[in-house]
C-alpha cells in the first residue's frame, strides 16, 4: 500500500513535550519539562464529576455545552473580569486546544494571514497552516517580551484577518499590559480583523496581578474569540475541558467547526468545572498563592545554585537563562544531555519558534511538590557542574 499522508502532518516532528517526557522516563529524571501539576486538583470539584457520573445523564450534552456551565461561564467573568456575556456566547470544547482549531478552521479562508507571536504553543502554527492561513511572525525579544507598535507596523496589512494572542504567555511568563492590549486592539480595529485570544492562564497570575481580557477594551467585544481552560482553572489538565467565548455571530460560525471536530463534552465533567466556576472566588486566591510559592521555591533554589532566571508573572514557568548562568551549550543540547547525565527534565524554549533560535533560554515547570522542585534544582546543579567541567 502506499500511505498518501497529509504532508503538513507528515512532515511535523515529535513535539519537544513528549521528547523530553519519554526521556524522563527512560532515564528515571525528575520531570520538570510538561506543564502539569502533581496534584489531583481540588477534592470538591473531582467528587462532583463523580457523582455526576453516578447521577447521571451520561448521553450526549447539547452541542454547544450543558445550559448549566454555559451559564456558570457568563456569571464567573461577569465576577471577576467585568464583563457582560449571556450562555449563547459560550460553546463548551474538548479542552483549549480544540477551541482554538475550531477558531482557526471557522475563520481562516486560505491565504489569510495570521499574526503570531513567538515563541508560541507549538499547536498554533501547524493549525493555522492547516486552514490555510499564512503565518506572519512577530518575535518577542527577552527579557521583557513586550509588544510594540513597531512590530505591529511590520506585519499588519489588508490581508490580515486574524490576530492569535496568548496572555499570560506560555512560554515567556508575561502578562501583556493595557499598553500591549491598547496597541493590539487598534491594530486590529484600523485592520478590521479578529483577535484569537489564548487567556488559558488567566487565572494564574501572581504577585497581585489582574489578567485584562482583550475583549474588555473598547471596540473588541464584536471581534475576539476569548478561549479558557478548566483545566487549568482546577489544575485538572486531563479533563480536557474548554471553551471559546465570542460575539453571537461569530460563536455561530464557531460551532458549525466545533459540531464536526468533537461535537460535545463529557456531561459529567461539565458539571464539575460549573460546581467549580460557582464556588467562592477565593478559591481562585488560594490556588495563586500556592502556585506563587512553589514559584519562589523554585527560583530561590536555582539562585543558590548559581542560575539566573527570569522574571515570571504568570503560568506554571520560570525560565532559566543559560549564558548569564555560565553555560555555554545551547538551549536544546543542554536540555538533552541534563535529562542524560543528571536525571531532570526541561523544556528549551527554542522549540517554541517556526525556526529554532538558540536561546538560550531553558523553560521549567514549578507547578510541582516541594520535594520535586528540590530534587530538579539538585539535579539541574549537578548537570551545571557536569557541563561546565
Amino acid at each position: 500500500m502506499t500511505l498518501h499522508a497529509n504532508p503538513l502532518f507528515a512532515g511535523l516532528p515529535t513535539t519537544i513535550f513528549e521528547l523530553m517526557s519519554g526521556l524522563a522516563r527512560q532515564h528515571g529524571a525528575v520531570n520538570l519539562g510538561q506543564g502539569f501539576p502533581e496534584s489531583e486538583g481540588p477534592d470538591d470539584v473531582r467528587a462532583a464529576a463523580a457523582q455526576a457520573t453516578l447521577d447521571g445523564p451520561n448521553q450526549y450534552p447539547p452541542m454547544l455545552g450543558t445550559p448549566a456551565l454555559r451559564q456558570a461561564l457568563a456569571d464567573h467573568y461577569g465576577r471577576v473580569q467585568g464583563l457582560t456575556l449571556t450562555p449563547e456566547q459560550v460553546i463548551v470544547t474538548a479542552g483549549a486546544t480544540e477551541a482554538l482549531a475550531a477558531a482557526f478552521l471557522a475563520l481562516i479562508s486560505p491565504g489569510d494571514e495570521v499574526v503570531l507571536f513567538q515563541p508560541l504553543y507549538d499547536s498554533y502554527e501547524p493549525m493555522v497552516r492547516r486552514a490555510g492561513g499564512v503565518p506572519r511572525f512577530v518575535t518577542l525579544q527577552p527579557p521583557e517580551w513586550r509588544i510594540t507598535g513597531e512590530a505591529l507596523d511590520r506585519v499588519f496589512s489588508p490581508k490580515t484577518r486574524l490576530v492569535v494572542l496568548n496572555t499570560p504567555h506560555n512560554p515567556a511568563a508575561v502578562v501583556s499590559s493595557k499598553a500591549e492590549l491598547e496597541l493590539l486592539a487598534d491594530c486590529c480595529r484600523r485592520f478590521d480583523c479578529i483577535a484569537v485570544c489564548d487567556e488559558v492562564w488567566e487565572h494564574v497570575v501572581f504577585d497581585g496581578r489582574v489578567h485584562t481580557p482583550l475583549m474588555a477594551l473598547p471596540g473588541m467585544a464584536e471581534r475576539t474569540v476569548k478561549i479558557g481552560s478548566a483545566g487549568k482553572i482546577f489544575s485538572l489538565t486531563g479533563w480536557k475541558v474548554g471553551w471559546t467565548i465570542s460575539s453571537p455571530e461569530i460563536t455561530a460560525v464557531l460551532a458549525r467547526a466545533h459540531q464536526f471536530l468533537t461535537f460535545t463534552v463529557a456531561p459529567n465533567l461539565q458539571a464539575a468545572v460549573a460546581y467549580g466556576l460557582n464556588r467562592p472566588d477565593g478559591a481562585l486566591d488560594e490556588m495563586r498563592h500556592d502556585f506563587a510559592r512553589s514559584r519562589d521555591r523554585l527560583a530561590s533554589g536555582l539562585k543558590d545554585a548559581g542560575f539566573v532566571t527570569l522574571p515570571s508573572a504568570g503560568t506554571y514557568f520560570l525560565n532559566v537563562d543559560l549564558r548569564a548562568s555560565g553555560v555555554t551549550l545551547d538551549d536544546r543540547s543542554f536540555c538533552l544531555r541534563a535529562v542524560e547525565v543528571a536525571g531532570v527534565a526541561a523544556i528549551p524554549v527554542s522549540a517554541f519558534y517556526e525556526e529554532a533560535p538558540e536561546t538560550g533560554l531553558v523553560r521549567l515547570c514549578f507547578a510541582k511538590r516541594d520535594e520535586t522542585l528540590d530534587r530538579g534544582v539538585e539535579r539541574l546543579a549537578r548537570a551545571r557542574r557536569l557541563m561546565s567541567a
